[in-house]
């Protein structure tokens, strides 16, 4: 399987190595500097689950010079989705499927409108990696799953394939036929998660130990799951519950993304998570006070 990985770093750069050590056939679309990088020291993962230093990857910098492509490994930040359509119309023309594993869900229609339906799957991923100084995909936490599946008829043949070989590769992989609900049920978490860690800016573990903001977690998430109920998508009566309690499975230094990037001085992806909720609810009439509050919160620092 021909696979491109648009955006080598801490998560597409982390599965599309640990795709590349399985057998499949990748190559990392990326910025001169990012290429620059990766030819000096090779792709080097330092993870929980196991370590590697990937020698001689196939590199491109020039989308038009990749010829073959079955699936797009789309694993950009969503303020970065708008700038990659044109890399991604070059790479369609070619047969290939859309495999976007960005946060958030308003990202499904941009796709679709521009691509149509057919040429995006159904795909997410839980998994907690930084970029360190020099490059190296840092994985700190056990959890490394790619979720998948089709979200038309037409596109079960390609995930089959994908199948074969990423369950090959040292990760969780996870094909579904309820992808929607998965792509929710991550969409749901991942605004509680980045929303209380990054307004608060404390780690999971101190969110954990004093119970007004543990449950304030777990309110943020109560209002997604009744986001997702007025899209026609159940997680469940005990999703709040579970978040909250899921809290005590992560390491105690665990924090999300947005966080991370906020420690670093980087952009932060509140419009397409907190943002995009609030839009979402709005197209409902449905109120999220909490949600809205942590995104006032955050707001601020968006572009600092």
């Amino acid at each position: 399987m021909d696979i491109t990985v648009i955006g080598a770093g801490a998560v597409g750069g982390y599965f599309g190595g640990r795709l590349y050590e399985a057998g499949a056939n990748v190559t990392f679309l990326v910025r001169e500097k990012r290429r620059q990088q990766i030819e000096d020291k090779g792709l080097q993962i330092k993870s929980v689950n196991g370590d590697i230093a990937l020698k001689n990857v196939q590199i491109e910098t020039d989308p038009k010079k990749i010829q073959s492509c079955d699936v797009i490994l789309l694993s950009v930040k969503g303020y970065h989705l708008e700038t990659v359509l044109p890399t991604l119309d070059i790479l369609i023309k070619t047969g290939a499927k859309i495999l976007p594993l960005l946060n958030g869900v308003e990202h499904y229609d941009i796709l679709e409108k521009k691509f149509g339906r057919h040429a995006v799957l159904g795909g997410l991923c839980f998994i907690i990696t930084t970029l360190d100084e020099n490059g190296q995909i840092v994985h700190t936490s056990k959890q490394h799953s790619m979720i998948y599946g089709p979200l038309t008829e037409s596109q079960k043949e390609i995930c089959e394939r994908l199948s074969v070989i990423a369950e090959k590769a040292n990760m969780d992989d996870i094909y579904t036929s309820d992808i929607l609900k998965e792509i929710w049920r991550k969409y749901a978490y991942i605004v509680a998660y980045s929303g209380v860690t990054t307004a608060s800016r404390l780690e999971i573990g101190a969110i954990r130990s004093q119970k007004e903001t543990l449950a304030l977690y777990e309110e943020t998430a109560g209002e997604m799951q009744q986001l997702a109920e007025a899209y026609g998508i159940d997680l469940g009566a005990n999703f709040a519950q579970q978040t909250a309690e899921q809290a005590f499975d992560l390491p105690e230094a665990a924090t999300s993304s947005m966080h991370q990037d906020f420690r670093k001085g980087l952009t932060l992806e509140v419009e397409s998570l907190q943002g995009g909720a609030l839009r979402l609810a709005k197209k409902k009439g449905l109120e999220l006070p909490v949600v809205r509050s942590l995104y006032r919160l955050i707001k601020p620092f968006e572009n600092q």
